[in-house]
């Protein structure tokens, strides 16, 4: 894994001031994950050239990872090529007087805009060159981004790509952004995402990312979609209070509850899978992605259930789950059946193993695709439930919303919207990998043409 920035400025060696690098030296750095040098290829007055070079063991990252069916999961990875959060940690490492804007000696100088080239021979961008293009653009750089391997099919984004650039900028920016955008593009990071990850955030883009059109998506990505961290990294970006911030995303959810209250769809799948937990004689009932606790009432008010538990990755969502289900007042008896816990559904957990049944109501949907495989991992292999029930949207159906535009999906944090037969494959799979067998079953209106609104999978062992 690699990067090169060059500059043209006269004279073009002052990038060894900047870099408090000298161009005759070969400079090594140990790291935890491997070993980076920075060297400088070419360095004279008219041009120079330095490399960053990254070298990282895939068989000591597996061997000592905890991301379940991440992309550490495998001995054979794009981890030791494509730019991630590796890098960004590499480059915080041995330019981190420069990413600071500090050049000592020549102040002057870390405060002058260059114009510099870039080149970053392998990126990864699930989602094609058009994240990298909004990313880089509006920060003033000139990209040029050319997909790399095997021609796309079925119209779907190229998912590697070399990145060139160029653009004026001082070199503490220039840093800032690759620290920020790299993993945010890449979509992963190789450790665990806590509330200093805020700090590094705010360190590095307060003073460019709150006008940055992208600023959510950059946040979302970079902090893994964590959202209670992106709550707080948001309002303290835009000098906001974090409720406000809450606010926009309740108006969010509004919006997906506005578009299926006609037809009471919530409440139709909260009664559907209800009915399945009774039917299939759930005692214990873990709930993933419980949200602000709608399921989890309903179990509450059902004596038969008498272990029930909520997971969510939002520490402020749990809070509301709390204040809904009333639970600094609920009956003794009542709140000893209950546990609200933070968590990661993509991440083993311990306390999740147990259970009867778990639950994933309309949580699926929210994950990038590729994490996918992770919560399949979490749940099937390492908790493994004697049932799993899983419901997420039929997008063969939103064409009936009226008040959903064409093309769109129905809530903005949709990750994607299966129809039905992409996700009975999907469903599938994971059963036949896991030694479960899964049923299907409709919720809501069962159109003989597009299907019903919402559709479950039941898997059982």
């Amino acid at each position: 894994m690699l990067i090169t920035i060059a500059t043209r400025h006269s004279p073009a060696t002052d990038l060894g001031y900047l870099l408090s690098k000298h161009p005759d030296r070969l400079n090594q750095f140990e790291l935890a994950f491997g070993k980076a040098s920075v060297f400088f290829p070419h360095a004279s007055h008219d041009y120079c050239q330095v490399c960053l070079l990254l070298e990282i063991d895939p068989v000591s990252l597996v061997r000592g990872s905890t991301n379940e069916g991440g992309p550490l999961a495998q001995y054979v990875n794009d981890r030791p090529y494509a730019a991630s959060s590796f890098l960004a940690v590499a480059l915080a490492r041995v330019f981190s007087t420069a990413m600071n804007g500090e050049c000592k000696g020549r102040p002057e100088l870390a405060a002058t805009e260059i114009a510099f080239e870039i080149d970053v021979p392998v990126l990864r961008s699930r989602t094609g060159e058009a994240a990298i293009r909004r990313c880089f653009e509006p920060l003033g750089y000139t990209v040029h981004a050319d997909a790399l391997g095997e021609t796309p099919v079925n119209d779907s984004p190229a998912s590697y790509f070399r990145l060139r650039m160029t653009g004026t900028q001082r070199i503490s920016a220039l840093l800032q952004h690759l620290y920020v955008l790299l993993p945010a593009i890449d979509g992963d990071k190789h450790y665990y995402i806590g509330n200093d990850e805020v700090d590094k955030l705010l360190a590095k883009a307060s003073g460019w990312l709150p006008s940055h059109p992208e600023r959510e998506w950059i946040t979302q990505r970079f902090l893994k979609r964590q959202r209670s961290l992106v709550r707080a990294a948001l309002a303290q970006l835009l000098e906001s209070d974090e409720d406000d911030v809450e606010t926009q995303e309740q108006t969010r959810e509004a919006r997906e509850e506005g578009i299926e209250r006609p037809l009471s769809l919530n409440e139709q799948r909260i009664g559907t899978v209800l009915a399945t937990l009774r039917a299939v004689g759930a005692g214990s009932v873990l709930d993933l992605g419980c949200g602000e606790g709608r399921l989890l009432e309903a179990l509450l008010d059902d004596s038969r259930f008498t272990r029930i538990a909520g997971a969510d990755v939002s520490l402020r969502v749990l809070e509301r789950a709390a204040d809904r289900l009333k639970l600094e007042r609920m009956a003794p008896r009542k709140r000893e059946r209950l546990s609200l816990w933070q968590g990661s559904l993509t991440y083993r957990d311990a306390r999740f193993a147990g259970f009867d049944a778990a639950c994933a109501v309309e949580v699926i949907e929210h994950m990038d695709l590729p994490r996918l495989d992770a919560f399949e991992s979490v749940v099937f292999a390492h908790a493994r439930p004697s049932t799993v029930v899983i419901t997420t949207p039929n997008r063969e159906y939103n064409v009936k919303f009226e008040t959903l535009p064409a093309g769109q999906m129905r809530h903005p944090d949709h990750r994607f919207e299966w129809d039905r037969e992409t996700f009975r494959h999907w469903a599938g799979c994971v059963a036949q990998r896991h030694g479960y067998h899964v049923e299907f079953l409709p919720i809501g209106a069962d159109d003989p043409v597009v299907g019903a609104p919402t559709q479950m999978g039941v898997f059982r062992r």
